[in-house]
C-alpha cells in the first residue's frame, strides 16, 4: 500500500513538473481573475494550509497531546504529502499559464522547487534510513559471528618439547601444520565487517547531509507562504474581476 501511494505521488509530481511547459502551447490571461479561476485559486490556497496541520501536531506539544488520541501521525503525514502535491496543481490551473507577474512567477517557482524537494527528500530519506538499519543489523550479525569463531586447535607438534637438551640440538622435530579453516573464516568475516562498516559510515554521512535538507525544506515553505499571503493580498487589494 505504501509503494502504491509513492507511485501515485510520483505521478502527481511528474504532472506538476510538466504542467508549466503548457505555457508554450496555451495561455489564458483572463482566467485567473474569472469566477472559475478565482474559485480554483481559493481552493488551492486553502489546500496549501492543510500541510501545516502535520507540522503543528508534530512540533507543538500542546496540539500534539490533544490530537494524538484522535488521529495518527502517519495519517497526517499522508495528508501533508497529498495536499502538498494537489494544491500546487490547482495553483497552476488557477494561473492558466499566465506568467506576467513577478510575484506569480516567484510563487510558481518556489512551489515547484518545494514540491520536488519534498518528494525526493521524503522518499529518499525513507529508503536511506531503511538501508542504514539493514546495514547496521548485518554489521551486528557479522561481528557476533566473528566473536564466536573458535580459535584453531594447537597442533600436537607445536606443544611444548619435553625432550632433552642434547636431543633437541641433534634432531629437529617435525612441524605439524595447524588447521587453517578457522583462520580463513576469520579473515573472510573480518573483510566483510570492514566492508559493511565502510558502507554504514558512507550512508550515515549521506543521511546527515540529508538532515540539512529539512532546514532547506522549511525555509522554502516559509518563503512560499509569504509569497502566497502577498499574492492573496494583491488579489484583494486590486479587486476580483468577476465581482
Amino acid at each position: 500500500m505504501r509503494e502504491r501511494g509513492g507511485i501515485v505521488v510520483g505521478a502527481l509530481v511528474v504532472v506538476l513538473t510538466l504542467f508549466p511547459l503548457g505555457f508554450f502551447l496555451h495561455s489564458s490571461p483572463r482566467f485567473p481573475g474569472s469566477l472559475a479561476g478565482s474559485l480554483i485559486g481559493i481552493a488551492a490556497a486553502l489546500l496549501m494550509l492543510v500541510p501545516l496541520t502535520y507540522v503543528a501536531v508534530k512540533r507543538i506539544p500542546f496540539i500534539n497531546r490533544r490530537a494524538k488520541p484522535h488521529v495518527e501521525t502517519r495519517t497526517l503525514l499522508s495528508l501533508h504529502i497529498y495536499a502538498g502535491v494537489v494544491a500546487p496543481i490547482l495553483g497552476l490551473i488557477h494561473a492558466a499559464h499566465k506568467f506576467n507577474s513577478p510575484l506569480g512567477v516567484s510563487l510558481t517557482g518556489i512551489m515547484l522547487v518545494l514540491v520536488i524537494s519534498g518528494f525526493f527528500g521524503r522518499y529518499l530519506l525513507t529508503q536511506l534510513a531503511r538501508a542504514l538499519r539493514g546495514r547496521q543489523s548485518e554489521l551486528a550479525a557479522l561481528k557476533l559471528s566473528f566473536l564466536n569463531i573458535q580459535p584453531p586447535p594447537v597442533a600436537e607438534g607445536a606443544s611444548a618439547d619435553s625432550r632433552g637438551l642434547l636431543a633437541r640440538a641433534l634432531f629437529q622435530k617435525d612441524e605439524v601444520p595447524a588447521a587453517a579453516g578457522s583462520e580463513r573464516d576469520a579473515e573472510s568475516l573480518a573483510g566483510a565487517v570492514a566492508d559493511v562498516e565502510y558502507a554504514v559510515r558512507a550512508e550515515g554521512a549521506v543521511q546527515s547531509l540529508f538532515g540539512q535538507w529539512r532546514k532547506v525544506h522549511v525555509t522554502l515553505a516559509v518563503i512560499l507562504y509569504t509569497l502566497l499571503a502577498l499574492h492573496i493580498w494583491a488579489g484583494l487589494y486590486y479587486g476580483l474581476r468577476w465581482l
